[in-house]
């Protein structure tokens, strides 16, 4: 039976001042406790949060999967909101999930579309769109799993229902910073499916898949739609697809090198400028 439920919101952050008060912003209203959860940030990021009415824990990180579940261990509330620190809610997302809070109607949890910025550009083809993933769930029916550093929450899919209203996300300021950002999920990746004892196929892997996942994305998910910012965003994909496999047949053939600290990268490296630049999509 469908009931009230008071929810708790979570976002990791690591050196995001120049994005985590947007995303703050748009929680406020919504949850009815946030928590901030950082891996010892040496920017404003701490003096930023604290502005607003949030619980700020500090945590080392060791890995994103990790990090998250760590963060359920320390919400009030067993209904949980997940957002990114370069995410925020959109007025119709935010309508819906204060409909939620009254009439919850789901033993798992809910769906949220995802609309990625893309230097400037909303992009709702080319496979960025509409990215959904199930950031709103009830923590006593699923935790984190999956390979980092993108992980994802398990839940029976007659057990999860879509929210309307898009979550806004808007990661890279410029392209040296999502070369970076590539360089990074690539070796996590490539880790996580060493130490999960897959191998790269030379040919499949490292020459397919790159070529395949650009066709079906400019292609026939409709990238060439999106024009310069469309070629762009295919390509790079098709590039972390790469880098990723590459990094795989280097291991399986040299094996993994010294471990060293785990660090997050910043998501948002993102100046002034190119803040002031994003606008919520019409």
């Amino acid at each position: 039976m469908a009931s009230p439920v008071k929810i708790s919101a979570i976002v990791l952050t690591y050196n995001e001042e120049a994005k985590i008060a947007n995303c703050l912003e748009s929680l406020t209203g919504v949850a009815d406790e946030i928590v901030v959860v950082d891996s010892f940030s040496t920017d404003n990021t701490e003096a930023i949060c604290r502005r607003y009415n949030v619980r700020f824990v500090q945590h080392a990180y060791h890995g994103y999967t990790a990090q998250q579940n760590y963060a359920l261990d320390q919400v009030t509330y067993d209904h949980v909101l997940v957002l990114d620190a370069d995410e925020w809610l959109s007025d119709e997302l935010k309508a819906s999930i204060l409909a939620v809070k009254q009439n919850w109607d789901t033993e798992g949890g809910y769906k949220i579309n995802r609309l990625n910025n893309f230097y400037g550009s909303w992009l709702r083809r080319g496979g960025a769109y509409p990215d959904a993933k199930v950031r709103l769930w009830d923590r006593r029916v699923a935790r984190w799993g999956g390979e980092d550093p993108h992980g994802l929450v398990a839940i029976d899919k007659s057990k999860v229902k879509k929210l309307r209203g898009d979550l806004l996300h808007c990661s890279y300021a410029h392209i040296g910073e999502h070369i970076a950002q590539l360089n990074y999920y690539s070796q996590q990746s490539a880790k996580a499916k060493y130490k999960g004892g897959k191998r790269a196929n030379f040919f499949i892997n490292l020459f397919i898949s790159p070529v395949f996942r650009f066709i079906v994305n400019y292609i026939f998910r409709g990238g060439f739609l999106e024009g310069f910012h469309g070629f762009v965003y295919c390509s790079l994909a098709s590039y972390l697809t790469l880098l990723k496999y590459v990094r795989l047949y280097d291991y399986n053939v040299n094996g993994l090198p010294p471990e060293k600290e785990v660090k997050p990268i910043s998501k948002s490296a993102f100046d002034k400028q190119a803040a002031e630049m994003v606008r919520e999509p019409k």
